[in-house]
């Protein structure tokens, strides 16, 4: 299984954005999902469980041997001090192991599509060990590299039991397991022998201490700081995505990460380490990290691998002191990451033997505790646990707290942004917010569109607020271009803040949302999110597009763009017509007091030829690059043409620069009678001979009762 882990980038947005509140009411035509079927009105029904987990190793003081026979009644258990009722409790000890028939079990894998383990029951992975080596390529050099693959193949050559079941997870470029869990000895030796010195990348922060990284006035000293809080996130983010793998197996697992330092600047990586580790709380999974770089020397003047020292950082101590910070603050996050989840960090030792004991050791028989909180807040905060037995002369390990689930009132800004990236990224479809999505296009060049895409989302679906005379509401707009090659090459991320007078009624309309993009011809999958900020629901649609290359057709003609309004603008866009913008009526429903507007664009029309009269053997005079395009619009309900425009034609050139007609076509909709109409739009170039019959649903309502002493939309 692959995990493709995209960096977090710094991303511009790439078109602007619009919002507009249409005339339209709502209708329970909107859809949502990816491209799913209309508003759904059913009930939604949630299931959340609030079930804590901690595991507790209970050891005799004085040999610290495992305390067995231990029941329900002799734990207590405190949260931030107040004790809790204990709902589930269980025993885990490897000595009570049945062997499982299967070589390999798909947890890994298996879980992320909803399965525990393929052909397994959860009930079979009890008294297991189920361990995962996790090799972060990234931030280890090679030779750290090669003595992790040395020690680990030594364990699994040497001190590899029966109840242990071990996965292989790498990270370079991408994560990947390389490996399920497994119980065959040869085939994880095997495995893990792709790891070699040749495979270190090391381009992390923390994977060498001595930096010689002092301030010096003499020269340029790149700011790298934002690179290394990037990779930091990517890094914490793998965590995530494993924890997050492993959340169906109910059963104790253990992590041993082997890591050349993980560094984090200030808070700028707080969310993330926060989100790693209550990942991997409500996964039961304990981390062990273990420093790879093993004991280290360091020097004020650096090693071989650094430049030399400038300054005079070497002759006050400022050097060696900048080292040895750097250092422990590469080893300070792999502490936290263990602390926090009940594993261990493994620091400053060229001997990798303890780790691989230490994980074997805490798992071979431990007691599993199961409360419901007391305190039922969502809040997001750190909750100390204490756990304690009725058992003078024993020992306890179990981890000291958690996070509690937040809900969206208590997240913060990090949060907040991370929950709209990872919806975007999403296989799943948010349907909490009924959306609608529609994108055009509008050729700019040979090798160049206009893409325009407009969003709707339902007035009913926002929770607006009072805000003196004016309604208010703020929504957050995520947004993805993907290209055949399954690369993001545009996106778009904006707050929209609606203010709107009482009397428009906001409720009962839509509200339209439109940016754009400029792509070359091919396939495009559009992804945008939207997320409304008082409750925090979300709603998702995705999309293909087809953006053709025109060179070869008869007649280049850009999409057909519906409109039932038009607004002022001093903006430029193939949208634009002498001041004013078309508004896209991605629903097609219009009321009868409305217009119909309609944009289209022809582009490079053929040229019209003076062409010699055969009687008077005299040709005509042609304007120079006159053209010949003809266009009009039916309306056909049923098998009968109802309404038909007037021919309208056009003989020049009318875009500027870009080779092109735009046509535009004005319906009234007053005299039509209410009902689903077919739209045929006929364009012909007679210069050229070629022709195209585009056709279209329009669905016309009843004018509201409000609209008969006011007027409708402009004319053109």
């Amino acid at each position: 299984m692959d995990v493709s882990l995209g960096l977090i980038q710094l991303r511009r947005l790439f078109a602007a954005a619009l919002a507009v509140l249409l005339a339209v009411p709502a209708t329970g035509g909107a859809q949502q999902g990816a491209g799913g079927g209309g508003q759904d009105t059913g009930f939604v029904l949630r299931a959340e469980s609030d079930l804590v987990l901690t595991n507790v190793v209970v050891r005799d003081a004085k040999t610290g041997a495992p305390v067995l026979g231990l029941k329900q009644s002799d734990f207590t258990i405190l949260e931030n001090g107040k004790a809790q009722s204990i709902a589930s409790f269980d025993f885990e000890s490897v000595d009570m192991v049945q062997p499982l028939n299967e070589a390999t079990i798909s947890g890994l894998a298996a879980s992320t599509r909803g399965n525990t383990a393929a052909g397994v029951r959860p009930e079979d992975l009890r008294n297991h060990r189920l361990i995962v080596f996790f090799f972060d390529l990234s931030s280890m050099q090679p030779e750290d590299l090669d003595r992790s693959v040395t020690a680990a193949k030594d364990f699994l050559d040497k001190k590899l039991q029966p109840a242990d079941l071990i996965a292989l997870v790498s990270l370079d470029t991408s994560l990947k397991v390389d490996q399920d869990f497994t119980s065959d000895k040869t085939l994880l030796i095997g495995r893990i022998g792709m790891y070699n010195g040749t495979e270190g990348d090391a381009f992390a922060q923390g994977a060498n201490a001595n930096s010689n990284q002092v301030e010096d006035a003499s020269g340029y000293t790149p700011d790298e700081s934002e690179y290394n809080d990037i990779n930091t996130d990517r890094e914490l983010y793998a965590l995530r995505a494993i924890s997050k793998s492993l959340e169906k197996i109910n059963q104790k697992k253990s992590l041993l990460y082997f890591s050349g330092g993980l560094s984090r600047d200030g808070i700028e990586n707080q969310a993330s380490l926060r989100a790693a580790i209550n990942s991997a709380v409500r996964a039961n999974l304990s981390i062990y990290s273990l420093d790879t770089r093993g004991l280290q020397a360091i020097s004020p003047l650096g090693d071989a691998s650094t430049a030399s020292l400038r300054g005079t950082g070497g002759y006050n101590g400022a050097a060696i002191q900048n080292n040895f910070n750097a250092n422990s603050a590469s080893q300070e996050t792999l502490t936290a990451l263990s602390a926090d989840t009940g594993g261990k960090a493994f620091l400053d030792s060229n001997d990798f033997a303890p780790a691989f004991a230490k994980v074997q050791r805490d798992s071979s028989a431990y007691y599993v505790l199961g409360f419901r909180p007391s305190n039922q807040l969502r809040d997001g905060r750190y909750r100390k646990l204490t756990v304690k037995v009725n058992r003078p002369g024993v020992k306890l390990e179990y981890r000291p707290g958690y996070y509690a689930p937040a809900d969206f009132k208590h997240s913060g800004k990090e949060d907040r942004e991370r929950e709209l990236q990872e919806q975007l990224a999403s296989d799943l479809p948010a349907t909490d917010v009924a959306l609608y999505l529609d994108a055009f296009y509008f050729r700019l060049d040979e090798n160049r569109c206009y893409v325009p895409v407009s969003l709707i989302v339902p007035g009913s679906q926002i929770p607006f607020v009072k805000g003196g005379d004016r309604d208010k509401a703020t929504l957050d707009v995520v947004g993805e271009v993907i290209d055949e090659a399954k690369r993001p090459i545009g996106n778009v991320r904006e707050t929209v803040k609606l203010a709107v007078d009482e009397g428009q009624q906001a409720r009962q309309k839509n509200i339209q949302y439109s940016t754009s993009f400029n792509l070359p011809p091919g396939k495009y999958h559009l992804k945008f999110v939207v997320r409304e900020n008082q409750g925090g629901h979300m709603g998702s649609f995705e999309t293909d597009i087809v953006l053709p290359d025109m060179k070869k057709s008869p007649l280049k003609l850009s999409s057909i763009l519906l409109a039932s309004m038009r607004v002022p603008t001093k903006s430029t866009s193939p949208l634009v017509r002498e001041g004013q913008q078309y508004v896209p009526n991605i629903s097609h429903v219009f009321r009868q007091g409305q217009h119909l507007y309609l944009l289209y664009e022809v582009y490079s029309p053929a040229k019209v030829k003076a062409v010699t009269d055969a009687t008077t053997g005299v040709a005509p005079k042609v304007a120079k690059g006159a053209i010949n395009l003809v266009s009009s619009l039916e309306l056909i309900q049923g098998s009968t043409k109802v309404f038909e425009t007037p021919i309208v034609q056009a003989t020049a050139l009318n875009v500027a620069g870009r080779d092109a007609v735009a046509v535009e076509l004005d319906v009234p909709l007053d005299k039509l009678k209410p009902g689903t109409y077919i739209g045929q739009l006929n364009v012909v170039d007679d210069a050229g001979g070629s022709f195209a019959f585009p056709r279209f649903a329009v669905l016309v309502k009843e004018a509201e009762a409000t609209a008969a002493s006011g007027t409708g939309p402009a004319s053109k």
